[in-house]
């Protein structure tokens, strides 16, 4: 089977291009990125050693993407993943349109003309954020969780937030640009008849990950404190009961094989992929389990809240689980040591791919 990798050079790309080949050897694939990312270049002689084809294409470019070979799937790991994107310092907000929504176009046109099946990985940050952020919370040990004695909006358990959960505005610029481009690909595959996998994911990390504060939190945290740098606990008063939950990108490999082999079954596009909230935490637990790994870092509280920043979210995969018998396999505390170790051989890891 061929494979084309959007992306490939990020985080999510080069893990996942790692595991398939992990699990079938025989794989051709075609990786391509336009290099922008800070860091992006580190994965390139990595997957260049595994037997990708790693090469340079610009999504934005519809003539990028004409130039290449056919494949029979492909799987798009390439975006602007940042909620903040767009908005203040988090560049302009037509850039994030043209990287997630104009190369969205460009990858649906590509696969029209070859025939190639489409896995999009897409994001949380679609469910509608006026909900969520509503939500009846209290806090149990340094975490807020909701209240099992609350009602709850449609599409929401204490489990998490279900596929049948609101999609509706407000849901960032970012938000916005990934509900979008999964209308656009599901729209393509009904019309012109090639196979569509929507995957919405919960928070990805892992060794590897380009830390940011708006974007791979796990890794930006936990290579922070191994360097002794200040951190902040921003928003919901400033005491870091944020929760999110924790997903290893090689624990989707094995569904990801099986998208690539079938045709999903008429409303079963899209699913919801996540460590669940038996791999989720807290900011305040992240570093608690930080300062007893490297020692004390100094935290401030600002308590003022951001746009867009949610006290809670925590996707439910219990469709991926009864669907496709499909369940996370790493849990959160092994994939924060394995950060962990990242950050020991890697000291200067936030400079080289934040800069």
């Amino acid at each position: 089977m061929k494979i084309l990798i959007t992306g490939a050079c990020g985080f999510a790309g080069a893990t996942l291009a790692e595991c398939l080949l992990g699990f079938q050897p025989e794989l051709d694939i075609l990786g391509v990125d336009n290099f922008m990312r800070a860091g992006s270049e580190t994965n390139r002689s990595k997957l260049r050693a595994l037997g990708v084809r790693v090469q340079h294409a610009d999504l934005r470019n519809s003539e990028d993407l004409t130039a290449l070979p056919p494949v029979d799937f492909v799987l798009d790991a390439a975006a602007n993943p940042s909620v903040l994107a767009g908005v203040g310092t988090g560049g302009s907000s037509r850039s994030l349109m043209d990287h997630n929504l104009v190369g969205t176009i460009n990858i649906l046109e590509y696969c029209k003309v070859h025939r190639a099946g489409l896995i999009l990985l897409s994001t949380s940050r679609v469910y509608s954020i006026e909900p969520l952020a509503k939500l009846a919370l209290e806090v149990e040990r340094d975490a807020f969780r909701p209240n099992e004695k609350a009602s709850f909006p449609r599409g929401m358990s204490p489990a998490g937030v279900t596929e049948e959960f609101s999609t509706g505005a407000p849901i960032s610029l970012y938000g916005a640009t990934k509900i979008c481009a999964e209308s656009l690909a599901l729209e393509y595959a009904l019309t012109f008849g090639f196979p569509v996998w929507i995957n919405r994911l919960g928070v990805l990390a892992g060794a590897g990950q380009f830390g940011k504060a708006d974007q791979g939190i796990f890794s930006f945290w936990i290579h922070s404190c191994a360097r002794r740098k200040p951190l902040k606990f921003i928003g919901f008063g400033g005491h870091g009961y944020q929760v999110r939950d924790c997903l290893h990108p090689r624990d989707l490999a094995p569904i990801l094989l099986h998208q690539m082999k079938n045709a999903p079954a008429p409303g079963q596009w899209v699913c919801n992929f996540s460590g669940g909230t038996k791999n989720s935490m807290s900011l305040r637990q992240l570093h608690t389990w930080c300062e007893a790994r490297f020692g004390a870092t100094a935290v401030e509280r600002v308590a003022d809240d951001r746009p867009f920043d949610l006290p809670w979210l925590v996707l439910d995969s219990d469709f991926a689980n009864q669907a496709y018998n499909w369940r996370p396999e790493t849990s959160i505390l092994k994939v924060l040591e394995e950060i962990a170790l990242h950050a020991e051989e890697n000291p200067h890891w936030l400079e080289c791919t934040t800069t």
